[in-house]
């Protein structure tokens, strides 16, 4: 095998400058896929960074049903104590959770004296919001929450709102919300600080103290409507709501059915689909490359046989095995494939710094956010592998016509 491939590089090396266009092709579409894998990936990673870290958590535990009402925001669909309990012991058997924080949602009036809305809120408590959401004080973008996320008695409400309403911080407002029997209370607060809005649910929210939600919904327990979980890492993602699905499956409804439900940020957030979208768009990148491939490496062995011609016809005359002949174009077609991975990873890996040493950024809301693209050995393994065995395949019908070419036809050839 060695000597076989001895040979295909002397022979790539006789028409050295039609191998180095094609090596060249292979190079350009090895930098191509690697540098987009890099930075679509880096993209991604932040745009789902700041959803899973700033309102949605990465996993979500909630009352059956519940979700799918969320527009609504039922209170008659709240997780009882007993829930949370086996929620938090379940989790309390993982590892790779790194905060928890309940909340009880609901809808109010929100008035300025002078004009009434709407408004979605989240009851939270503070430490445990601040811990499982560490990007959600980054919105803030007028007040303070260096005493606490939100303290007793005051609000953190969206931008658009306190626009709308000519609100500012330290502003004086009421809320007035329904309970579950229909009574309706009222309460004022000051506000706080004001949040930016950002895309999807949650993203136009306001906050208060968990005491001061359950005050002004006269709830007596401590029943909340949602848990938002933060993990280590993303990656645990699936591990850890198969394990809360397991646990909890034997929490159950009078009727028997499982009383709660797992969701994975990516089935709360639109989102989610465009970052489906940018996986796509990689595999739509990794067939283009296919096809550079193909083609490259298919039209140079097809060319290689046709010159070579009388040279097949010598060595099939002396004895040359036909697998020995097609092995000599297949290892050319390896061994092109192989140089164009190996320029084509090392301009990437070059380039992907060269893009973090002066990187690309681009403005999130009010936020600026910078590009730091990273190519892993997976992704540089997987696409290389993926050229090699593209240009294998594609030397192997060329190969095949070589090997089983008659010698007497081709030594007669001119």
């Amino acid at each position: 095998m060695i000597r076989v491939l001895g040979l295909s590089a002397r022979n790539l090396a006789r028409y050295w400058r039609r191998s180095l266009l094609t090596s060249g092709l292979i190079v350009l579409g090895m930098v191509a896929v690697l540098v987009f894998m890099a930075v679509s990936g880096s993209f991604r990673d932040i745009m789902v960074g700041q959803i899973t870290d700033s309102m949605l958590g990465h996993v979500q535990v909630h009352h059956r049903g519940y979700v799918a009402s969320l527009e609504n925001l039922p209170l008659n669909l709240n997780m009882t104590p007993e829930m949370v309990e086996a929620v938090e012991r379940a989790l309390d058997e993982l590892d790779v959770v790194e905060a928890v924080t309940p909340r009880l949602k609901f809808g109010a009036m929100f008035s300025n004296f002078e004009e009434t809305t709407s408004i979605r809120l989240n009851g939270v408590v503070p430490e445990r919001e601040a811990a499982a959401m560490p990007l959600l004080a980054g919105r803030l973008v007028a007040g303070s929450v260096e005493e606490g996320l939100v303290d007793p008695g005051r609000l953190l409400i969206p931008e658009l709102l306190a626009r709308g309403m000519d609100v500012r911080v330290g502003d004086t407002v009421v809320l007035v919300a329904t309970n579950l029997d229909g009574s309706v209370n009222g309460r004022t607060f000051i506000v706080q600080g004001i949040l930016e809005a950002v895309t999807g649910p949650g993203g136009r929210d306001g906050y208060l103290h968990m005491d001061d939600a359950r005050e002004l919904l006269r709830i007596d327990r401590p029943e909340i409507n949602e848990l938002a979980i933060r993990l280590q890492d993303l990656r645990h993602m699936e591990r850890v709501m198969a394990h809360l699905g397991r646990a909890l499956a034997t929490v159950t409804t009078p009727r028997g059915q499982p009383a709660l439900e797992v969701h994975g940020w990516d089935q709360l957030s639109p989102f989610a689909n465009i970052a489906r979208m940018i996986d796509l768009l990689d595999l739509f990148i990794r067939v283009m490359l296919v096809g550079i491939v193909l083609i490259a490496v298919m039209n140079v062995m097809i060319m290689a046989v046709y010159e070579r011609i009388r040279e097949i016809g010598t060595l099939s005359a002396i004895g040359t095995p036909p697998g020995r002949i097609m092995g000599l174009f297949v290892g050319e077609g390896i061994l092109l494939g192989l140089a164009g991975t190996l320029v084509g990873a090392l301009l990437s890996l070059i380039l992907v710094q060269v893009l973090n040493l002066w990187p690309v950024s681009f403005a999130f809301g009010r936020q600026h956010i910078l590009l730091a693209p990273q190519l892993g050995p997976a992704d540089i393994l997987a696409v290389s592998g993926i050229v090699i065995l593209v240009a294998a395949v594609a030397s192997l019908q060329p190969a095949f016509k070589a090997a089983r070419m008659d010698p007497i036809v081709a030594l007669r050839h001119v």
